[in-house]
């Protein structure tokens, strides 16, 4: 098993985001999902091994206010898209030139955030992302904006409970996500003529917590769908998530 390597890099406004690697090879620079961390999404099932092995070099930062990245309290740390404006400053800090981008969830919307503001990558991995989800943003970040509110409160058999314990796993901080989710908010995607490069979706099969990923395939210029076992929070957990996405990227 391949060690994995941690160091940290400016984002945007000099906030230090962790970044690990793994592997030798093309780069693939992978985003994980709202709440997660590149250890639980890439790393802790073996999807990062598993694209490591087929020749890749993957690069995994934490997001703002994730992981062992910065969690700053000030809003004007947050502008709006501040996650795009951080893969954008990552991309230049790490020299990518000839790479490959993908994420999950939120990593998927910020991914394709990333190309539509000018970032080129050869090949795009959407992972856990349907149409509904970037055209209508709103419901699900109004959604974790209620579980923020109520944090620490939630009764067990209301539907929030879950994603409650999850950042409490996770140990988000409330005031940094409230603020982070807020720099999401603002009107969905209405054009991806920009996404000129082919792009896979790659969904659980019991995954539509972001809408259809047929539609998303189908109305991206060059998409095509891949399905794996799972729903939305254990399919990052299953073998087929990185074995689909190595054979997209090696074709």
């Amino acid at each position: 098993m391949s060690e994995v390597m941690t160091e940290f890099h400016a984002g945007f406004g000099g906030a230090r985001l962790a970044v690990h690697r793994i592997g030798a090879g093309r780069p693939l620079l992978l985003l994980h999902g709202l709440f997660s961390s590149a250890e639980v999404n890439w790393i802790k099932y073996g999807t990062a091994q598993r694209l490591a092995d087929a020749g890749f070099e993957v690069i995994m930062p934490d997001l703002r206010a994730h992981g062992q990245s910065a969690a700053p309290h000030d809003p004007a740390d947050y502008p709006h898209d501040v996650l795009v404006a951080d893969l954008q400053a990552l991309v230049r800090a790490l020299g990518l030139s000839d790479y490959d981008l993908g994420g999950f969830s939120l990593g998927a919307r910020t991914a394709l955030k990333g190309v539509l503001s000018g970032l080129a990558p050869r090949r795009l991995v959407l992972g856990g992302m349907g149409l509904e989800g970037l055209v209508k943003w709103g419901g699900r970040s109004d959604f974790f904006l209620d579980v923020i509110d109520r944090f620490g409160t939630i009764p067990r058999d209301d539907p929030a409970y879950f994603a409650q314990n999850f950042m409490k796993t996770m140990k988000i901080d409330p005031v940094a996500a409230r603020h982070l989710l807020l720099s999401i908010e603002g009107q969905g995607i209405a054009d991806f003529a920009g996404v000129t490069m082919p792009t896979l979706v790659v969904c659980g099969a019991e995954d539509r917590d972001n809408g259809s990923p047929f539609a998303l395939a189908e109305t991206l210029p060059h998409g095509v769908h891949a399905e794996i076992p799972g729903t939305h929070m254990n399919c990052v957990t299953k073998h087929e998530l990185g074995e689909t996405i190595a054979g997209f990227l090696s074709a």
